[in-house]
């Protein structure tokens, strides 16, 4: 069952990712590149090549939610590094 989801931290894996990863493939990525906490309320954004794909993976309590989202047109603005995530993020 879906409950009410949430994440106190998003972190976006800037550049491109292989979309043909599942939950354990992006799972590696987050713990072996960025050594981070997937168990944490944090929700990791990963996007492909053509920009057009965009996964989310989340800790959901009592396992991993990855939710895929396919634009039909337009691509995601997607940042290729740190400096650029800063650039063009809305803080508040």
């Amino acid at each position: 069952m879906l409950k009410k989801l949430s994440a106190d931290n998003i972190y976006i894996v800037c550049s491109h990712t292989d979309m043909r990863k599942s939950i354990d493939g992006l799972a590696a990525i987050v713990q072996q590149q960025y050594q981070l906490d997937l168990f944490n309320n944090s929700a990791f954004l990963f996007c492909g090549r053509r920009r057009d794909r965009l996964k989310v993976l989340l800790w959901d309590d009592d396992g991993f939610l990855l939710l895929y989202k396919r634009l039909e047109g337009g691509k995601f603005n997607w940042p290729r590094s740190k400096q650029e995530v800063r650039n063009t993020m809305v803080w508040e």
